[in-house]
Formats: C-alpha cells, sequence, structure tokens
C-alpha cells in the first residue's frame, strides 16, 4: 500500500517549505529512518528523515521549489505500484502552486555592452568639404562683402571670410559675425567628440529564501506593533578589560567581552526581573528563569539562537555554547528548539568597530541590549583628563 509523505510542519511558525536537496532518488529502496531530503523552514535547513519502508515512487516538488506544509511532498509505496489514483487527489501540489527554484537571475540587460563600432568620424580625420559654397555675403560676383572693421579682424585672427555668414544687411558680414565665428571643422569636432552613451541598465535579482522572509516579517510587526524606546549609557570598561585580562591567564580559559556582557546581563535580569518580561495580548509574564539569545549574522539575515538558564552559567560555557551555535547557525545546522524560548536578546557589533546602534526587539520579549564597541578617549577621573576605554550600551 502506497503511503503519502507530505510537506512536514518542523517549526511552530512555518507554513511553507522549501526542498534544499533530496538526498534519495525514484527507485530508491527507502528504510524507516533514512533521510529523505533536506528541507528549508523559516528559521533553518532541516534533514527530514522517513518514517516508512518501500521504493520510492514519486518526487512531487524538485530541489529549490516550495510548497505549503501538507502539500503532497513524496510517495513511498511497493516497487510498480500504480499510484495515479493518488496523483489526481493531490491537485493542490501541481507545479502552478509550486514556487520556481531559488537561483540567481541575471537580466540580459547585465550582458557587458558590446564595444561601440568604431566611428569614421571620430577615428578619421574630420574632412571639411574640399568644395565650399558661396556663403551668403558674397555678392553675384563671388567678391565677399564685409565691413572695414570686420575686415581687419579677420586678418587679426586669420580668418577665411569666405567661410564666414553675415548677418548684416544684404548678409553683410559685420563685427560680431567674425568675433563669434567657430570654424566649420571645430564644430564638428565638438559635435562628434561629445561622449557616446551606449550601456544599458542592469540589475540582479534572487529569490528570497523563507528565512529572509520571515525575518522581514517579525522584524516588521515588532517594529510596528512593540512601542520602542531606546536609553543609551556609556560605561567606563577599564575595569571590565583588567579582570579579562586576568581570567585568560587562568590555565584553559578564554572569554570575550561578548561573553562577559551575556553574562552580566543575565545576572542584571535575575535583579530586575520586570525586564526579563514577555508581552501577549491577554497577560504579561515575567519569568524567573533567563534565557538570552544572542543575535548571528547568516547569509539570509539574523538568526538569534539562545543559551538557557545563562544566569547559572561561567562565562567560559557561554562562549562555548555561543561559539557552537554560531557556526551551526551560519551552515544551517540549529534546530528551531535552539532558537525558541529567549527571555531577552544581545545584539553585539563591536566587532565591526559600531560604536552605538539601536536595534529592533525580538518578540514577545519586552527588550533587547545593542552593544557597540569599546573606545579609548579622553575622560575625566577625579578631575583629571586622562585616557579611559569606554562602551555604549
Amino acid at each position: 500500500m502506497a503511503e503519502i509523505i507530505t510537506m512536514p510542519r518542523l517549526s511552530d511558525t512555518m507554513t511553507e517549505g522549501v526542498v534544499a536537496q533530496w538526498l534519495k532518488k525514484v527507485g530508491d529502496k527507502i528504510s524507516e529512518g533514512d533521510i529523505l531530503a533536506e528541507i528549508e523552514t523559516d528559521k533553518a535547513t532541516m534533514e527530514f528523515e522517513s518514517f516508512n519502508e518501500g521504493t520510492l515512487l514519486y518526487i512531487g516538488l524538485k530541489d529549490g521549489e516550495s510548497a505549503p506544509v501538507d502539500s503532497l511532498l513524496a510517495i513511498i509505496g511497493e516497487e510498480g505500484e500504480d499510484i495515479d489514483a493518488i496523483l489526481k487527489e493531490f491537485k493542490a501540489a501541481a507545479p502552478s502552486e509550486t514556487k520556481a527554484p531559488e537561483t540567481t537571475k541575471t537580466s540580459e540587460a547585465t550582458k557587458t555592452p558590446e564595444a561601440p563600432e568604431k566611428s569614421a568620424t571620430i577615428a578619421e580625420p574630420i574632412k571639411v568639404a574640399e568644395t565650399a559654397q558661396i556663403p551668403v555675403s558674397a555678392n553675384a560676383s563671388g567678391r565677399v562683402i564685409a565691413s572695414p572693421l570686420a575686415k581687419k579682424i579677420a586678418s587679426e585672427k586669420g580668418i577665411n571670410l569666405n567661410t564666414v555668414s553675415g548677418t548684416g544687411e544684404g548678409g553683410r558680414i559685420v563685427k560680431s559675425d567674425v568675433e563669434n565665428y567657430v570654424p566649420a571643422a571645430v564644430s564638428a569636432i565638438a559635435t562628434v567628440s561629445a561622449p557616446i552613451v551606449s550601456g544599458k541598465e542592469s540589475f540582479e535579482e534572487t529569490p528570497n529564501s523563507q528565512m529572509r522572509k520571515t525575518i522581514a516579517r517579525r522584524l516588521a510587526e515588532s517594529k510596528f506593533t512593540a512601542p520602542h524606546y531606546y536609553l543609551m549609557l556609556e560605561i567606563n570598561m577599564d575595569n571590565a578589560i583588567e579582570s579579562r585580562r586576568l581570567i585568560n591567564e587562568l590555565p584553559d580559559t578564554k572569554v570575550s567581552f561578548n561573553d562577559m556582557v551575556v553574562k552580566a546581563s543575565a545576572m542584571a535580569l535575575k535583579k530586575h526581573p520586570k525586564v526579563n518580561s514577555q508581552w501577549f495580548d491577554d497577560r504579561t509574564r515575567i519569568n524567573h528563569h533567563v534565557n538570552i539569545g544572542v543575535a548571528v549574522a547568516v547569509e539570509d539575515g539574523l538568526l538569534v539562537p539562545v543559551t538557557r538558564f545563562t544566569d547559572q552559567k561561567s562565562m567560559t560555557q557561554i562562549g562555548a555554547e555561543i561559539k557552537d551555535m554560531a557556526i551551526r547557525a551560519k551552515s544551517k545546522k540549529l534546530t528551531p528548539a535552539e532558537m525558541e524560548g529567549s527571555t531577552f536578546t544581545v545584539s553585539n557589533l563591536g566587532m565591526f568597530g559600531i560604536s552605538e546602534f539601536t536595534s529592533i526587539i525580538n518578540q514577545p520579549n519586552s527588550a533587547i541590549l545593542s552593544v557597540g564597541a569599546i573606545i579609548e578617549k579622553p575622560v575625566v577621573k577625579n578631575g583629571q583628563i586622562v585616557v579611559g576605554n569606554t562602551m555604549k550600551p
């Protein structure tokens, strides 16, 4: 009996999934527990295993295609089994409802424009007509009519009056005609030497991944539904710098400033539980446990893996856990469960030299901490200006 495999719901917020890669093909023998494919959710790329045994008879989505949860993904049954009737029942999973593979598209306009053909008017010397027509300033006999002053100026400038058109009475060449005269060859050069624009507008389009679309939607919802207000503070980090130096001198110990910030935040939240709260439409939850999410930049945006019971862990434990989750976040190997349940979030851009910034609350949390770089600057201590180290969280 053929078994229908549908697009699984791999997280609470998942509404559709993308087949990142099939690891089996039609005709392969499938055992229970075999990994059929990698499915990209709104949070991560996860392995999807089979709970059935048999032969893979049908694949409903190609690599890179997406479909809503519960859409037809595959059919497993006995080799040679007729599955036409099953396929007819899943017309909703026809190609018209699946999205095209997520491949980078480049418009034809991005092709490098071919070099303009050599223009004879540019590459070759400009030729002035050898036989000039009699200008309007010449009389019937061909004699040029010009005022004495115009002739004098033309002589001084070396201008051939036969090439000048007069604006005076009867076509007579006057002073202004000579003074404003531009040789025909020069005029032609000015015309043809103007920049020739022959390029085309170009662009690239890359389909948005499920993760990027989800991040954009949630950040927009948070920004426009949760009132944001910002508190700025400048902290003297001299003691923290000295403390870190002493800690890292201990054997097999290595902590970063980020580890210190996360640990300090966890301790502060235990003292101020109202900040360690979550807002829901019908209630406010004051958390007595501290789970801190740490924002991690990935190719498609930001993920927030969560270190649980942060206040109970050492800075070394916190650092090792964050480093491990950051590595797996960038390779899309985090599970949805590892990104859920935060009660507070820390976003640190200090390693990029950013001195201060504002973050968007990671709902349903009530607050987020934005951490900037440690800056060496003049500070006042005991009435004296000295060199100090400050940070703006």
